[in-house]
């Protein structure tokens, strides 16, 4: 239960930030090449660390990263890198820097849409018993495993699989808001 009377899934915590997060984000389908792209490398810089530390700072990375434009980041080289990892305001962390910028490679060699229909296209169907408890989330599934090995056999990189399941419950493709919820449709 939230400190304003709403129950939500237990990993909110009594941050406001996650509160906002969990009510207005989490769990929401999301589609389009871009917004699945800046979804994909900010749970690649959170592989590791909290998700909470990526999120206060997604504003700054939605800055220097120009709004996660595939096109853009794309074209980032050395000096984009060297700047980057002297950015407090982001994770400081050159292999995922570096990920970053290959994965937008790999996305702009795509056709508008592919990155979207390939992704929803491993979201397991509709229908799964509802989690009653954060216990019963999983941290990986055979969809976001197989989802996993076809990015990383097209090229990506920082998509393993827990990481994919985690771009997968943000993103909407599965719904693992527990009994309980408010955002947990009966």
């Amino acid at each position: 239960m939230g400190s304003d009377g709403t129950p939500r899934c237990a990993w909110v915590g009594a941050d406001a930030e996650y509160a906002r997060y969990h009510d207005e984000e989490w769990g929401r389908p999301l589609h389009g090449d871009r917004a699945l792209f800046e979804k994909m490398s900010l749970e690649g810089f959170q592989a590791g660390l909290s998700w909470i530390t990526v999120l206060r700072k997604r504003p700054r990375f939605r800055e220097v990263f120009a709004g996660f434009d595939p096109a853009v980041v794309a074209a980032f080289g050395e000096d984009d890198v060297a700047r980057l990892m002297v950015d407090a305001g982001i994770v400081r962390n050159r292999a995922k820097i570096e990920a970053t910028i290959s994965n937008a490679r790999l996305v702009q060699g795509m056709d508008a849409g592919e990155l979207d229909a390939l992704m929803w296209s491993f979201a397991p169907p509709a229908g799964r018993p509802r989690p009653a408890s954060f216990a019963e989330v999983p941290a990986v599934t055979a969809e976001s495993t197989a989802l996993s090995k076809e990015l990383r056999r097209r090229g990506f990189r920082f998509v393993g699989p827990t990481t994919i399941y985690a771009l997968m419950q943000s993103a909407g493709m599965v719904d693992d808001h527990v009994v309980g919820c408010w955002r947990a449709p009966d």
